[in-house]
């Protein structure tokens, strides 16, 4: 819609130019043919008129062009504006000194005020048009007394008040017209970029915005911001009190971000639960200010059986990235933004979370010509994360579980490092597993399972040229043996398998546990505790399932378990 707007500014634009072209041509004409060019030379006059004329109107075509180029460029600026209207105040003294020198008050070409009447009625609206046709009636009325005889019956007068009605008459249809066309176009554009229940920008009307705003942030050299905003727990208050009290929070919460968000800021509900605030001009330091302020909008604020939901409260959950320091293009904004607040969602809701790429961290540690093979290790991440959301979701817990062991079992920050690095591409071979594979909700068969199991070699594969990842290989390839032996790929047994891809597997089996696979139903904590306590000596190292135990005994509320 921004687009076609802007086409019809344009268009419009063009049809004034053309009239006011006219104009000026319709003044040269008039000027020339005046009696002040007549001597007795008629001859030699007369192409000298011709001439005249010809190079007038030229020159008058040239400037004139010149002008409305400068000025198609930015038709919303003040200052075009207000060169409008010095524009018009131009025209209406051309026209006075027209008037002036073909006969005053006799003059036919009184009538050439039309022309700036229309074309500020155009521009400006009903309002300004008429007045602007009460100026020129009052510049004609006003030559018609000040330059008539005062022995003589002015005829001239009288005509002129007919004219003086033209001209009224002409603004005020015009006007009404560019009003009513207004009116409807306002009413068209928010049919098309409004969401009808919030009255927030709509998704489509997002993505046009984020584009224009994302150009001119990127030729300004400037800062753009994205949050996205999700409703925790929404598909719970919805199956609880249906879909007309879901539809009123999504109402109220509307209200709410329109109200923290900024004049600048483009507020819009990117679908279902979820809203997004586009922020011009905001660094990601200043976005994530925002995004606490409107987090604590909604904790605060009371919901309609908000008491019945997981942790007794309606929250949201915020991811929040910018550019350019976290991304490079469009959907890079949109997606890391988008990873943010999965992060956010998974980790234990109701909080913001600026994106943060561990790759981005692991490039510090790397050889410079080994840089591209991370980024495109990264998007290939960004694949897995399309083709299996549960794949990126359940690698960001594991992080997290493996970074609080870390800590608990003592090992050193060396270690710690390849530990969080490890556990983040621990899934990175599944991208050559098919995704229906992956997503499949009935029972592996045998052929399938084992192309599941291949993924530790794939990953592997995918950056053992990396030289400074060598030490995150083992933590890929083995994280799927058993402290029996029966495991794989490889049936390591007990302290033959590396002690951080040991860590490495409780943290990952005790996540895949508790979460929704589609194949698999989610156990409970305590049931998942108690597999784990089950398992020592037979999947799990027992002295890494105590230490983990007690972490999650003791993070309950961060882990929001």
């Amino acid at each position: 819609m921004y687009y076609t707007e802007e086409k019809r500014r344009k268009n419009i634009f063009e049809v004034v130019s053309v009239v006011k072209l006219l104009s000026l041509l319709v003044c040269g004409i008039a000027f020339f043919s005046s009696d002040i060019w007549v001597t007795s030379d008629s001859a030699k006059i007369g192409g000298f008129n011709i001439i005249t004329l010809v190079l007038f109107s030229s020159t008058l075509l040239l400037i004139y062009k010149a002008w409305s180029i400068s000025l198609v460029r930015d038709q919303l600026n003040e200052k075009i504006i207000k060169k409008d209207i010095i524009e018009i105040a131009f025209f209406i003294g051309v026209f006075f000194v027209l008037i002036y020198l073909t006969g005053n008050y006799s003059s036919q070409y009184k009538f050439i005020y039309l022309f700036t009447i229309i074309t500020a009625t155009i521009q400006f609206g009903k309002k300004f048009g008429v007045a602007i046709a009460v100026l020129c009636s009052g510049i004609i009325l006003a030559i018609d007394y000040l330059t008539f005889p005062g022995t003589m019956i002015n005829n001239y007068f009288q005509s002129d008040l007919v004219l003086v009605g033209v001209f009224i008459l002409t603004a005020w249809l015009i006007g009404y017209y560019v009003n009513l066309e207004k009116g409807y176009r306002e009413y068209l554009i928010n049919l098309a970029n409004k969401d009808e229940l919030t009255g927030l920008y709509n998704h489509r009307y997002f993505h046009e915005s984020i584009r224009n705003h994302f150009n001119m942030a990127k030729k300004s050299n400037k800062a753009i911001s994205l949050m996205l905003i999700d409703i925790d727990y929404f598909k719970y208050y919805n199956d609880l009190y249906g879909h007309t009290a879901g539809d009123l929070v999504l109402k109220e919460i509307g209200e709410l971000l329109l109200a923290k968000g900024r004049d600048c800021d483009i507020v819009a509900r990117y679908g279902g639960e979820e809203f997004t605030i586009l922020m011009p001009d905001t660094d990601e330091e200043e976005a994530v200010l925002i995004g606490e302020k409107v987090r604590e909008a909604v904790q605060n604020k009371y919901f309609s059986g908000e008491e019945s939901l997981p942790n007794g409260k309606l929250t949201v959950s915020v991811g929040v990235s910018c550019f350019p320091g976290k991304s490079q293009s469009i959907k890079e904004l949109i997606n890391s933004a988008d990873d943010a607040l999965y992060r956010a969602k998974f980790l234990s809701k109701n909080r913001v979370e600026s994106y943060v790429s561990i790759l981005d961290e692991l490039k510090n540690d790397i050889e410079d010509e080994h840089i591209d093979l991370i980024s495109s290790i990264k998007t290939l991440i960004s694949v897995i994360n399309a083709k299996d959301r549960y794949t990126y979701s359940h690698t960001m817990r594991v992080v997290m579980y493996c970074q609080l062991l870390g800590d608990k079992l003592g090992i050193s920050d060396q270690d710690k490092k390849t530990l969080k690095f490890g556990a983040y591409l621990h899934d990175i071979g599944k991208i050559e597993i098919p995704k229906e594979v992956l997503n499949k909700r009935m029972k592996l068969t045998d052929s399938e399972w084992n192309t599941i199991k291949q993924h530790p070699a794939n990953g592997t594969e995918i950056i053992k040229s990396v030289h400074s990842l060598e030490n995150i290989i083992p933590l890929i390839l083995y994280h799927h043996e058993r402290y029996d032996g029966s495991g794989y790929p490889h049936n390591l047994k007990g302290e033959n398998i590396p002690f951080l891809a040991r860590v490495l597997t409780v943290a990952d089996s005790f996540d895949a546990m508790t979460s929704n696979r589609p194949y698999n139903t989610s156990k409970s904590i305590e049931e998942s505790i108690a597999e784990l306590e089950r398992c020592k000596g037979i999947q799990f190292d027992p002295l890494i399932v105590d230490a983990f135990v007690e972490v999650l005994k003791s993070n309950e509320a961060q882990l929001g378990l």
